[in-house]
């Protein structure tokens, strides 16, 4: 844990201080007007307290979540914005000073006071939204239930079938044609082992299967592709030893082993069984885009890569509001034969600083002609800053389409949000912090002019600190 910022990059300032929660609120339209089928709710989620009794959390990670929500309908938007009251957040809130540990923290106290205590369940990497209910989502352990207009917190859920232990990672995949959902947890033993779930479209579990790893290694995300689950593993071992002690946190003990190599599972969507097991050159990747079956039966699919690890250490510098660690992510395509594993083709699409790619929801495991994603502007010092832009890559040009939101302005992961009308066409919605007027806005484009004035900007009651991932919910 560190002291309390000192130096204040611009976009720090969204940091700085604990985000404050409103309720629900009707927005004010700063420009433009919200489109008339622009018709559901758009959900955020994000680290929205980074220190608490004068300490900052270790990692950018660790920071308690808290959920935005807002709802469009005829013409108007309303929002809240709400803390998920996780048992760790209230008994931190309660006790003003930060106990438990988590990804890159370890729990206060001397040594023997940690010995065994549990992690932190913070919330705060993503959502999905079931018919009855929005799942706040964290990959160490099960997900948040919360209510789908107020963000009122009910607890956790399990899904009716998941054990307490088994986690629940922040990354499912949603079937657009049968409403399933893909998921999967790491656990730790001797082994690392990946828990594989399918669920139908209210999120009940009605399948799982267990693959043990290669070592005790990390995975944060997988793809769905056509009749296809695809999981790259990276080179990271873990020393659970110091771990298991609490005297070192999961992201420090974790050590980048490239003469491992990246391992490459495939498995069926339908029976979750293993298809293929196999191993290529090592990198990184947080993040997948989307993927889909071609005609030759081969599987092709888009994720942000990295060379290394590094990208760890720029994360844990953005929790101190001061960043120097140069971890530059590209968007790549890879294309592979899911029967033995083989990759064929692997090729940078975009040579720009890159992350969060996604999909109209429509799309997903499908052929798509574009993913939309943010990037750093042209003229950024990228060790230096976080996004400032979003874009659209289109596969059939190779070309992209930006948006630039201009000096200290920062959006967060567009989220697209289909006209129900034409849902093939629609929306790109992101939310950006301004660091000169030091204030929130919902900003709304035209899925096909994202380089043109967004068509509505809205202003936000307070603060929200940049976040992870959202979603949207028709």
């Amino acid at each position: 844990m560190t002291a309390t910022i000192q130096k204040i990059a611009s976009w720090a300032k969204a940091i700085a201080k604990p985000a404050k929660e409103f309720s629900l609120t009707q927005l004010s339209t700063i420009s433009g007007q919200i489109p008339e089928g622009l018709q559901g709710s758009l959900y955020r989620n994000g680290p929205a307290r980074m220190e608490r009794g004068g300490l900052r959390v270790g990692h950018w990670f660790d920071g308690d979540g808290a959920i935005l929500a807002v709802h469009f309908a005829e013409g108007k938007a309303r929002a809240t914005y709400r803390y998920v009251q996780t048992k760790g957040y209230l008994e931190e809130e309660s006790a003003d000073k930060l106990i438990y540990g988590n990804y890159g923290m370890t729990a206060t106290g001397k040594w023997w006071q940690r010995f065994g205590k549990a992690s932190k369940n913070v919330a705060n990497t993503s959502v999905i939204a079931l018919p009855d209910k929005l799942l706040a989502l964290w990959e160490g352990g099960l997900p948040h239930a919360l209510d789908l207009e107020t963000l009122e917190t009910y607890g956790l859920e399990n899904l009716e079938g998941l054990d307490n232990c088994l986690p629940y990672s922040a990354h499912p995949k949603r079937d657009p044609q049968t409403g399933e959902i893909f998921n999967f947890g790491v656990s730790y033993g001797k082994n690392a082992t990946l828990n594989i779930y399918r669920s139908d479209r209210q999120g009940k579990l009605i399948k799982k299967n267990q693959v043990n790893l290669q070592g005790l290694s990390m995975v944060h995300d997988f793809v769905l592709a056509g009749d296809y689950l695809i999981f790259c593993v990276p080179p990271l071992r873990m020393n659970p030893i110091p771990v298991l002690l609490n005297l070192q946190s999961y992201s420090d003990s974790l050590a980048w082993k490239p003469q491992e190599g990246t391992e490459v599972l495939v498995f069926n969507r339908h029976n979750l069984e293993l298809v293929s097991r196999s191993n290529a050159e090592p990198w990184y990747q947080w993040h997948f885009g989307n993927g889909y079956g071609d005609r030759d039966g081969n599987v092709v699919f888009d994720l942000i890569r990295y060379p290394d690890f590094t990208t760890n250490q720029y994360l844990k510098e953005v929790a101190s509001g001061e960043t120097k660690t140069n971890a530059k992510g590209t968007l790549w395509q890879m294309r592979l034969n899911p029967k033995t594993g083989e990759f064929l083709e692997a090729s940078q699409l975009i040579d720009r600083g890159s992350e969060f790619p996604s999909v109209a929801p429509s799309q997903v495991g499908q052929n798509s002609r574009y993913t939309y994603l943010s990037i750093h502007r042209p003229d950024a010092v990228i060790n230096q800053e976080l996004f400032g832009a979003i874009a659209r890559y289109d596969y059939q040009t190779n070309t992209i389409t930006e948006a630039d939101f201009g000096t200290n302005r920062y959006p967060m992961e567009p989220i697209f949000a289909p006209d129900p009308a034409n849902p093939e066409a629609g929306w790109v919605i992101t939310v950006v912090f301004d660091g000169d007027l030091e204030c929130s806005e919902v900003w709304i484009f035209d899925s096909d002019r994202l380089n043109g004035e967004p068509v509505c900007r809205l202003a936000l009651p307070s603060i929200v600190p940049m976040g992870f991932h959202g979603t949207w919910r028709d």
